[in-house]
């Protein structure tokens, strides 16, 4: 039986993290799991992701639209599945290291909360029929404070700010996508994880454990 498992949240939420134990956790049981990552940096396709997060289009993010900016990610994870994880997602489970519902997330923050269905019909008709990627069976969104998520990163670049790209340093941009994905969250049957307690992050452990349980349900 296939599955497309996602793990979703804000930039230095633990997605990487998560998802790795995840697909090591459900191996252990015999599974047959691929694990993929979006964006794919080490394939051509995601030329035009790096050029923007790079600030090559523009310092901010706003300064890409939403739509022209989920066309870059939508053609990288279409060439990841043509080419890579097609075959395994046919006949096992894909554990997705973020996926169309950070378009989602991060180009809703671009508009009018009044545009955001319309938005999301256009995304989801785009990448999973007319493009003909799949639809996920679970979606986990680990929700974290934006300004944890912010120290988590300055630390991930140990205390270099300017390394991170347009997204990561700009906190009301964060904010606004925190905003996008409690909404997506509601409205899409998301299944949301507080990663947050005390004013600083869960145990790592506690967290996979509580993702091991939503993802046990799916053969319930």
């Amino acid at each position: 039986m296939n599955r497309l498992i996602v793990i979703e949240g804000l930039d230095g939420s633990g997605k990487a993290t998560q998802a790795k134990r995840l697909a090591e956790g459900l191996a252990e049981q015999g599974n047959k799991v691929r694990q993929v990552s979006f964006p794919d940096y080490d394939s051509p396709s995601s030329a035009l992701v790096k050029m923007y997060l790079a600030g090559e289009f523009g310092d901010r993010p706003s300064d890409v639209n939403a739509y022209a900016a989920s066309t870059f990610y939508a053609v990288d994870r279409y060439a990841s599945f043509m080419k890579h994880w097609r075959q395994d997602y046919a006949k096992g489970i894909v554990i997705a290291d973020r996926y169309t519902t950070s378009n989602a997330i991060h180009q809703c923050s671009k508009l009018e909360q009044g545009e955001w269905d319309g938005f999301l019909r256009w995304l989801f008709d785009l990448e999973y029929r007319k493009m003909g990627i799949p639809q996920p069976d679970l979606v986990v969104y680990l929700r974290v404070d934006p300004e944890v998520s912010q120290a988590l990163m300055l630390s991930r670049y140990g205390g270099h700010g300017e390394r991170r790209d347009i997204h990561e340093k700009d906190l009301d941009y964060l904010r606004r996508c925190q905003s996008a994905a409690d909404y997506c969250a509601r409205r899409l049957g998301w299944t949301v994880v507080e990663c947050c307690e005390g004013g600083g992050m869960r145990a790592i452990e506690s967290i996979q454990d509580q993702i091991m349980g939503l993802v046990g349900r799916l053969w319930a």
